[in-house]
């Protein structure tokens, strides 16, 4: 007969291990716990990833829409119960609960997590942190308000070398910086593209309703799922929202940036409900104290900086460029883990001591804090709902075009208001940031 998997082998087998040794400050919420009670909702592609990372808790539930897409995690934990509607889910256990793994499209991140977290469950939720604006704020608020561990998925904050480059920056290295370029080869998924006409049969492995979740009511499509939702409005943020969380979080983390004030787009043609195939934002971020303001630019699809931003040296896929006074910071990693910093004068920088606490891992520092044994995440709600706000105000110039003055205090666009759908959304009934509470 075959060996069932279950929790103890499939981790032996991947060769997990979490490790607790953190500085810092800690989160104490009541008493340590050895095993923390935990359930994963959307647990394919990513979500597969982040339940393999928290298999070794005590799982207690999985949650998918897609029965195919689920399968895997399925045949893998056979004696862990499994939901399509993360309501019932979150009903039948919340009460045991203590952590929750969100990994769904990004238009459902916010009901989910938010029904999770005013249980007063910890969150762990993909990139980027929400759909709308409001949201972002919505879970930063909840998170702080209720004490509860939070992060977000965008893995690369957890490297050594994302942290470095952090205090390299923070600390002055490159010196004043006022011009920031970051472009990404996607996307890779279909965009610039008019809605379906045609309307096949919706799967019987498919919970269709439960996928369109707040969205608006359409007729299923393959067109749109597994994957190619990222390219569409009502269900993505396209190639800003998908990847400027882990492209742009150096520059922001280091640089200590804000909220945006004016964001200035110009793309490819623009479709009614689909992503253009291309285009270039320019996000202008305040100045923060003796730090002046930062001039972000974003390209995405063929666009590119200019060819001679690197010197001679050829402009990879995707990279980062910060350019100080003093000399560039340079990451050719989606994820900003690696930097290379030159120096105008040609000297060699000088890096300062260390003064972020080193991570086991996105995951394990989540769960050690959550413990009650590791300091605050790094890429906690308080802190990646800011950024992702930040990012979606350029995703709001991309699909509405031209500039957005943006008022982050107010949660406005001057003069723009057909913003406001896309700022704060409108629900379909049961699937909205209240329900559930």
């Amino acid at each position: 007969m075959p060996m069932r998997t279950t929790r103890r082998t499939f981790l032996q087998g991947t060769g997990a291990s979490f490790s607790l040794a953190l500085s810092g400050p800690t989160i104490l919420r009541g008493p340590l716990r050895e095993t923390l009670n935990v359930a994963a909702i959307g647990v394919g592609g990513r979500g597969w990833n982040n339940l393999s990372a928290i298999a070794g808790e005590n799982l207690l539930a999985i949650c998918d829409v897609d029965d195919v897409r689920a399968k895997r995690a399925r045949e893998t934990f056979p004696d862990v119960p499994y939901y399509r509607d993360y309501r019932e889910l979150l009903a039948e256990h919340g009460d045991r609960l203590d952590a929750v793994a969100v990994s769904t499209p990004d238009h459902t991140h916010a009901p989910i997590a938010l029904a999770a977290m005013r249980r007063g469950l910890h969150c762990y939720c993909e990139k980027p942190l929400t759909w709308s604006i409001e949201e972002a704020r919505a879970l930063a608020t909840v998170a702080r308000e209720r004490g509860l561990v939070t992060q977000m998925g965008n893995q690369g904050s957890a490297a050594d070398g994302f942290r470095r480059g952090v205090e390299a920056l923070r600390a002055g290295v490159l010196g004043a910086v006022r011009e920031v370029h970051v472009w990404t080869n996607r996307p890779v998924w279909p965009q610039a593209i008019a809605r379906p006409t045609d309307e096949p049969e919706v799967p019987a492995t498919l919970g269709w309703d439960l996928w369109l979740g707040p969205a608006g009511e359409r007729p299923y499509s393959p067109v749109y799922l597994p994957f190619a939702w990222r390219g569409w409005h009502d269900f993505g943020t396209g190639a800003l929202g998908d990847m400027a969380c882990h492209t742009v979080n150096l520059p922001y983390r280091g640089l200590e940036l804000t909220a945006p004030t004016r964001a200035v787009a110009e793309t490819s043609e623009r479709f009614a409900e689909s992503y253009p195939a291309g285009g270039r934002v320019e996000l202008l971020f305040p100045a923060r104290g003796e730090r002046p303001a930062v001039t972000l630019t974003w390209y995405e699809g063929k666009l590119r900086p200019r060819a001679d931003l690197l010197g001679e040296r050829e402009l990879p896929p995707s990279g980062c460029l910060i350019v100080g006074e003093r000399g560039t910071m340079f990451s050719p990693d989606d994820y900003g883990a690696r930097q290379e910093i030159q120096l105008a004068d040609g000297g060699t920088p000088e890096l300062p001591e260390p003064t972020l606490p080193r991570s086991p891992g996105q995951h394990a520092e989540w769960l050690a804090a959550c413990r009650g044994a590791g300091p605050a995440p790094m890429s906690r709600f308080e802190l990646a709902g800011p950024f992702t706000e930040a990012v979606l105000v350029g995703d709001l110039a991309i699909r509405l075009g031209g500039t957005i003055e943006w008022d982050a205090a107010a949660l406005t666009a001057g003069g723009r208001p057909e913003a406001g759908a896309l700022i704060r959304r409108e629900y379909r009934a049961g699937f909205g940031i209240e329900d559930g509470a």
